[in-house]
């Protein structure tokens, strides 16, 4: 299983950013699919996921703010992040999870700048 992620970069505080995962599978084929961050010197954590059922989670610090969603036809996962804080900066991680296990992309850099 490939996770290809897109969308990264820099951003100014309060900005937006778009995040793309691409799973090399049929999506469906996985319980959830989503993204957790990991910043300098933190755990990795949740940021949001969307399950197959399209039930969405959110961090607290996500609500409100982001917005994941998902196009089965291109086997994608999206992610709006919507006044992005200082605080936002760090690599973030598409995940999916399946009966085979989980699966990690790369990770791509966000650097929210204030």
């Amino acid at each position: 299983v490939h996770l290809a992620e897109s969308g990264g970069g820099l951003v100014q505080a309060g900005g937006s950013l778009s995040l793309s995962c691409t799973v090399s599978e049929n999506i469906l084929n996985f319980n959830t699919v989503g993204w957790y961050r990991q910043a300098p010197g933190k755990q990795r954590e949740l940021v949001a996921r969307i399950n197959v059922g399209v039930v969405t989670t959110y961090a607290d610090f996500s609500k409100g703010r982001f917005i994941i969603s998902r196009d089965t036809a291109l086997n994608t996962v999206h992610l709006q992040m919507n006044g992005l804080k200082s605080m936002a900066t760090a690599v973030y991680f598409c995940h999916a999870n399946s009966l085979s296990g989980n699966f990690w992309g790369q990770g791509t850099q966000v650097t929210s700048s204030s």
